[in-house]
């Protein structure tokens, strides 16, 4: 059985990570610029801080210039805000990211609206999320993970999804919706799902595109699929496996990847597909900004 091909985002995000670098060498060689990427972390949660560190060690290794501001967990939304406010007024940081999820008492919406369109590498301000759903993407920033997962898409059918049905399952902000309108501006059809979706499984099979970004281990069942889909799996599960008696932690996707490989014509891994070209974005992102800043585009 299985006949999907398996979309490497590690291999794909490793040649990323290749041309960002020999970029970045001639920025600094031809204008004298570093891309400045500063990471803002509140409080001690370890799945952040090993995004984090491999935010870090990743920028680096593509020649950034690359800060870490680590915050106590119950730091005021002022002291914050002031943070960022000196970043935004920094000509040396062209990207800021605050990491989440955020403390409770901190109000994550007025924090990520804080930071400077032109530095918001996350693409969650109004104003870049305005320009992307209008199609006016020229100077704006994309969301890493959606900017990902199009690439990904792209590989397989190319730039122009003409005539395909294209599924997002999920309506985030920070994927369903800027997956949706990514799709969209590809010339996809699109349909957003969600908890409130009737059939879901019934939608699905109609979907050439499927990209399930809802945060539910295996929701996505192998009879979903459209035979000769493409499979985007965003989700990052952790589920508990018996191993030689005890228990460890697995990381698994939203979608039944042993029941979707054999149907589907190309599908993501979890782990090794989305995650790794998610952070491949940022740097593309934060390279971007550097350009930007510079008026070199």
């Amino acid at each position: 059985m299985g006949s999907a091909t398996r979309i490497d985002g590690k291999a794909m995000a490793a040649r990323l990570h290749e041309s960002i670098s020999a970029e970045t060498s001639r920025l600094a060689e031809q204008h004298g610029i570093t891309p400045g990427l500063t990471v803002v972390i509140v409080g001690e949660d370890p799945a952040s801080q090993v995004y984090v560190r491999n935010k870090k060690r990743t920028a680096e290794a593509c020649g950034f210039r690359s800060v870490q501001h680590t915050l106590p967990a119950d730091v005021s939304q002022d002291d914050l805000l002031a943070l960022i406010d000196d970043l935004n007024g920094d000509d040396s940081v062209h990207g800021i990211l605050v990491q989440l999820p955020l403390p409770d008492h901190l109000d994550e919406q007025a924090i990520t609206q804080a930071i400077a369109p032109s530095k918001d590498v996350d693409g969650f301000h109004y104003v870049n999320i305005g320009k992307l759903t209008a199609g006016d993407t020229g100077d704006a920033f994309v969301p890493c993970t959606p900017a990902g997962c199009m690439l990904m898409v792209e590989e397989h059918l190319g730039a122009d999804l003409s005539g395909k049905n294209a599924v997002v399952i999920g309506r985030s902000n920070i994927v369903g919706k800027p997956m949706a309108s990514l799709l969209l501006a590809a010339n996809a059809t699109v349909t957003i799902c969600h908890s409130r979706t009737a059939d879901l499984p019934g939608v699905c099979r109609n979907a050439d595109i499927l990209v399930a970004a809802v945060g539910r281990a295996n929701m996505v069942e192998g009879d979903w699929i459209k035979p000769g889909a493409v499979v985007i799996d965003v989700g990052i599960n952790r589920i508990p496996v018996e191993v030689d008696g005890e228990t460890k932690s697995k990381l698994t996707g939203d979608v039944d990847y042993a029941g979707a490989e054999p149907v589907a014509s190309a599908i993501t891994p979890v782990p090794g597909g989305v995650g790794p070209m998610t952070i491949a974005m940022l740097m593309s992102n934060t390279l971007r900004a550097a350009k930007l800043s510079a008026g070199i585009d």
